[in-house]
């Protein structure tokens, strides 16, 4: 298939720029994938379409602040700003960083962040542009990250420095965030509340945690016109014991799994085996889940409004067919639904 054929038109205006508050207060469109139909609905109202009988899987991963901002020495003298994501840790103190501007940093460049507080060398270049930063710090490193770092915001949120410390590192997160290690929240998780939880156990639906470090596997640009031959970096996920027997029972017991989000569906359905059977462990994984995959460990999936072309859209496009998807797309820009991180979601089952 060609990637041309996942595009659609979105107005600008409907990227959401802001969070809503109540989180719950959100938009949802729920899609029917046997009838191909869909309606109206709002997030708050989810608990009502649930039961005993289904099983919401949710991405525990918390975001960390791996926005680092600084400014290149040359001979001890502090020179240009510069910007460093930390994408992969190689070592305890080496990071694989997307940096800006990379052509100002070359092997060999010396760093400053948090005005003197964390220094760093360039180490490496790699092919794609990016770089090898090994830092001073080693037994402090995380702490002084968490420190002076920045949350990681999407580039199609624009926002002053001062107002994303202030919004976003509470709001980028969801309640339920513990392991950290994302650079992305999981934002199908973002809609949740402790009054929507609340509102679930009541009626008996059973909530598991699995944990999906989401990377910049998970953002990349689809750039080849055939789907078949693009290729999705490594991410970390992790499946304890005790949420694989669970998961494994409820699917015995024939009760429905929900993936909320798109990173909770690559991990349940890179550690199933071929009958469906989740494999506990802490893994890393590369599937792309595009249109021709058959999934085997989810029944229904939580997801917010994504990227035209994306890999992300292809997954949805899997789950339910193209068309229908685009078709659900097309109706939730008509009726001025919010779109992305911050935006409205879908409930596809």
């Amino acid at each position: 298939m060609h990637i041309s054929e996942f595009d659609f038109e979105l107005p600008p205006e409907l990227i959401a720029q802001q969070p809503l508050e109540p989180r719950d207060q959100s938009r949802m469109l729920v899609v029917d994938r046997k009838v191909e139909s869909w309606r109206d609905s709002y997030f708050a109202e989810l608990p009502t379409m649930l039961s005993a009988n289904d099983v919401l899987v949710i991405n525990n991963t918390r975001v960390f602040p791996a926005r680092l901002l600084g400014h290149r020495v040359v001979n001890g003298e502090v020179g240009a700003k510069i910007e460093a994501l930390l994408v992969r840790r190689w070592t305890e103190n080496e990071w694989e960083v997307m940096a800006k501007p990379g052509r100002a940093l070359p092997v060999g460049a010396q760093l400053d962040f948090g005005g003197g507080k964390l220094q760093a060398e360039v180490i490496s270049i790699l092919a794609d542009g990016r770089r090898i930063l090994r830092f001073a710090a080693r037994d402090n490193l995380d702490q002084l990250i968490d420190e002076i770092g920045n949350t990681p915001l999407p580039p199609y949120i624009k926002r002053e420095y001062d107002e994303a410390v202030r919004l976003d590192e509470p709001r980028y997160q969801t309640i339920y965030a513990k392991e950290r290690g994302a650079i992305a929240a999981p934002t199908a998780g973002l809609h949740f509340t402790d009054h929507i939880f609340a509102e679930l156990k009541t009626r008996g639906v059973e909530i598991i945690e699995i944990t999906h470090h989401v990377g910049a596997g998970t953002f990349q640009p689809v750039r080849v016109e055939k789907i078949e031959d693009h290729h999705i970096e490594s991410e970390h996920y992790e499946i304890s014991d005790l949420a694989a027997t669970a998961i494994n029972e409820a699917r015995a017991a024939r009760k429905r799994i929900i993936a909320i989000g798109t990173t909770t569906t690559r991990a349940l359905e890179s550690a199933a085996d071929a009958s469906g059977v989740i494999q506990s462990g802490r893994q890393s994984t590369e599937l792309f889940i595009h249109p021709g995959y058959s999934f085997r460990a989810i029944d229904a999936l939580i997801t917010n409004f994504h990227l035209p072309q994306s890999s992300l859209l292809l997954l949805v496009s899997a789950f339910a067919e193209r068309g229908l998807v685009i078709n659900a797309y097309q109706h939730a820009v008509k009726q001025r639904y919010r779109f992305y991180s911050y935006g409205d979601c879908m409930f596809i089952y």
